[in-house]
């Protein structure tokens, strides 16, 4: 059925979960009709073609991740230069009035560079949109710069600042900006058991004028980067599934029934499988692939396979975002990782968001100083 189980008598299954989203009334008329709009405005991403696109460099700033941290030095190493701030937001006659901040949330800025032409990608949203646009200006990153823009998947802390992004950038973003997203699936409402934890508003997205991208396979990104596509399980990686999901349109958000598998249209919530999730990555000249992981809750061992597969591309330059590697994931599990990641022999290592601390300290035990530790504002620069 088109528009779901949206059944908002008293009573209802889905009415504890859905909430406001089930009010029914003309107010879910116009929003299924916003909707349907949104859907027709869809189209699929430009696929990713052979030679894969070459950078000269890529230099990816932490705009959203859970620490902050002050006072450590910025460093050059072989192949990287690591820009951290070195101190906080002030200046010499008047007190801050404003900070970087951490939450529990991941967005990236990734500037490329080939030759004279620049591009530049915001990957994820974060939490909020108060730490978003904060850290975006204190950073100095202006958005009417971005020439596209990358979700990596439907949980709220990659894309619960999006909305307010928009609104706050109203006008100023680019007209057409795409905005890239795994398949159908990155809509469908999920739930975790504290509550709903993804409900992405598609009709925000159609108002901001944005170009939005289905990219279920490889996909060109601002002519620099590509999109893994769906990203294939075939480590040995079992990550963890903490959410729900359902198929169908509840009072304007959800995913269309039509344009998803029929096993998951069960009428209900299901054991959300990530299907959708896609990472981004560069190709830098002479150093080889840097792989924008984002969650990894297909593994990020897989999203590393994903990208050289897309690409044609073996070496691994670098790694950076989510792992998705907490608890109840210990220590064999963690070891087993770490492994894998020796076999692939990146040159670096950065893990950020959703990386438990004991990944980092094992890893770092292991593989040394090609692990280096994320912070928000902490700017990479990989190539030369």
């Amino acid at each position: 059925m088109l528009f779901g189980a949206c059944n908002c008598a008293s009573g209802s299954s889905l009415l504890s979960t859905l909430g406001p989203l089930c009010a029914g009334g003309a107010g879910f008329v116009s929003a299924v009709i916003g909707a349907m709009v949104a859907n027709a405005r869809t189209a699929p991403a430009r696929p990713l073609g052979r030679p894969v696109p070459e950078v000269d460099r890529v230099a990816v700033r932490m705009v959203t991740d859970n620490v902050v941290i002050q006072f450590v030095p910025s460093e050059q190493r072989d192949g990287i230069t690591i820009e951290r701030r070195s101190g906080g937001n002030t200046t010499p006659d008047a007190p801050p009035r404003a900070a970087l901040n951490g939450e529990w949330g991941l967005s990236m800025h990734a500037q490329s560079q080939r030759g004279d032409e620049v591009r530049n990608v915001l990957v994820d949203f974060g939490y909020t949109a108060e730490v978003l646009l904060n850290n975006l200006s204190i950073l100095r990153i202006d958005p009417a710069s971005f020439d596209a823009l990358v979700l990596s998947h439907g949980h709220y802390d990659h894309f619960g600042g999006m909305v307010g992004f928009l609104s706050a950038n109203k006008g100023v973003l680019k007209r057409k900006l795409p905005l890239f997203v795994g398949g159908e699936d990155c809509f469908c409402i999920r739930r975790n058991p504290g509550g709903n934890f993804g409900a992405l508003d598609r009709t925000a997205i159609m108002e901001a004028d944005l170009a939005l991208m289905m990219a279920e396979g490889p996909a060109l990104v601002a002519d620099h980067a590509f999109t893994t596509g769906r990203i294939a399980q075939t480590s040995f990686e079992k990550p963890l599934l903490p959410t729900m999901e359902i198929v169908g349109i509840f009072d304007g958000f959800g995913c269309f029934p039509e344009k998803m598998p029929a096993a998951k249209q069960t009428g209900g919530y299901i054991p959300d499988d990530f299907d959708h999730e896609i990472a981004t990555t560069y190709l830098v000249k002479d150093k080889g692939l840097v792989v924008l992981t984002s969650c990894s809750h297909r593994g990020v061992i897989n999203a590393v396979k994903q990208a050289r597969d897309a690409s044609g591309v073996e070496k691994v330059h670098a790694v950076i975002g989510g792992f998705h590697i907490v608890p109840p994931l210990g220590d064999d599990y963690i070891r087993q990782t770490i492994a894998a990641f020796q076999e692939i022999d990146p040159d670096y290592l950065i893990p950020a968001h959703c990386t438990g601390d004991r990944f980092y300290d094992l890893a770092r035990d292991a593989m040394g100083d090609k692990v280096i530790h994320s912070a928000v504002g902490t700017r990479f620069i990989f190539g030369a």
